[in-house]
């Protein structure tokens, strides 16, 4: 007998994570395969915003995230090696949600709490599976899944399995093998630049707990710290034309030792090291037929503010509360239809910021210079002495700000308030504010 299930979820990152446990505790029951052998053991994305972890409370999973991660106090600017400004960002957004802050939970420690709850709900994640194809057919799709062992001897034991979904999504990355069964395009380009990516371990005096951002000429690179005095992540652009090694061949020290000497980094261990270029690509559709995108699968963008694993979540959640509703017979199955629309047009908004964003960083030339060397340095420590500055860009940043306004869902207005609006959070609620919502509500 073939296996069934309501829903196949194709990769386990934070995505498929996430999306398999909203519809498991919305009693759906699902099916998530990875084709890697293990758990991640590296940091990779970093900052939870906002409106994830507000998310993560209706999971009970807020105060562990929050517990076992840092918060960033400060940013500091460095330009031509010098230390320029320090910009205090501890509460930025105060007053806006229950979590005012910027925080740091490296990806494995992530990966591993959604997994250990997923297992604790009595689903467990299906490693070495791949998804080798898949066909619809009116009531349900047939997908074929491959099966990958290695043996003792070194060579691999492979068998292929068939299973029935009502729906499949794929959560597999930049290149989802249910994007391209589907024959979806994945518009956009690649940056020319080369980028590389390091955790390390170390000291010094930038090694405080806090983010620095070092401008220096057309080479720049972030830290972001994620314990108070010890571990921090690295990234930055490669000069390519200082590049005397095979690129498989580059380490830390080739890319950036004028920075590291510059901002006083004693790097005692390198946890790991790559390099990668950078995509900017939306899908053409995150929905074809019963098969649906989320995550790198849909939408791959510059690390500009730390949005893609972020925004990867928000499409599961998303997702998951309609199909459960299509699938316990709440909702007509149109209410799939309105998926593609709002979150394509929202992650069509953020790769476009993003790339505006990140092609400003890192533009060679007197503008781009211009930009780092004495914009930057000069006038945000001014802007960020004004709360309606310091709200105005969290807002954005932690995700806070997204409504679908324009989606077919959004119809009811009370007052001011329309559907899809974010609530304002407060501790204590007056009366008057909750008889408006339930008013609203009804």
């Amino acid at each position: 007998m073939i296996p069934r299930t309501e829903v196949l979820i194709i990769g386990a990152g934070p995505t498929g994570l996430v999306l398999a446990l909203w519809l498991t505790r919305q009693n759906v029951k699902v099916r998530i395969i990875d084709r890697k052998e293990a758990k991640p053991s590296t940091s990779r994305a970093l900052v939870i915003h906002a409106r994830t972890l507000e998310l993560y409370r209706q999971l009970g999973l807020a105060d562990d995230v929050v517990a076992n991660g840092h918060k960033i106090e400060a940013t500091n600017l460095w330009a031509e090696g010098a230390h320029r400004a320090h910009i205090p960002i501890g509460n930025i957004g105060k007053g806006l949600t229950p979590y005012p802050f910027i925080h740091i939970y490296p990806q494995d420690f992530h990966e591993r709490l959604l997994e250990d709850r997923l297992n604790a709900m009595g689903v467990t994640v299906q490693r070495n599976w791949e998804l080798v194809n898949f066909e619809e057919h009116d009531e349900y799709l047939l997908a074929q899944l491959k099966h990958t062992t290695k043996q003792p001897n070194s060579t691999k034991d492979e068998r292929t399995e068939f299973c029935e979904a009502t729906y499949i999504v794929g959560c597999d990355g930049a290149h989802s093998a249910v994007r391209h069964t589907s024959n979806i395009a994945f518009e956009g380009a690649t940056y020319p630049q080369l980028f590389y990516v390091t955790d390390i371990e170390g000291s010094g005096p930038t090694l405080n707990g806090e983010a620095h951002v070092s401008l220096n000429g057309s080479e720049f690179m972030l830290s972001l710290a994620y314990d108070q005095d010890r571990k921090a992540r690295l990234s930055g652009a490669v000069d390519e034309t200082r590049v005397t090694k095979e690129l498989s061949e580059l380490t830390l020290d080739d890319v950036a030792p004028a920075t590291i000497k510059n901002m006083g980094l004693q790097i005692d261990k390198v946890n790991w090291f790559t390099t990668y270029r950078v995509h900017h690509r939306v899908a053409a559709s995150f929905r074809r037929g019963r098969a649906f995108l989320a995550g790198d699968a849909a939408h791959i963008h510059s690390p500009v503010g730390g949005q893609g694993m972020n925004t990867g979540i928000g499409d599961a959640i998303n997702l998951a509360w309609k199909i459960a509703a299509v699938v316990h017979g709440k909702a007509d199955a149109s209410l799939l239809d309105s998926y593609d629309p709002e979150r394509r047009a929202f992650a069509s908004i953020l790769v476009n910021t993003t790339d505006r964003a990140f092609t400003n960083l890192v533009a060679k030339g007197y503008v781009g210079n211009f930009i780092r060397n004495w914009v930057l340095p000069n006038v945000m420590p001014i802007l960020t002495r004004f709360d309606r500055f310091q709200h105005r860009m969290f807002r954005g940043v932690s995700q806070i700000i997204l409504n679908y306004h324009d989606s077919a869902l959004s119809t009811g207005t009370a007052g001011y308030v329309q559907g899809s609006d974010w609530i304002l959070w407060a501790q204590k609620t007056t009366t008057l504010m909750q008889n408006k919502f339930l008013k609203f509500l009804t």
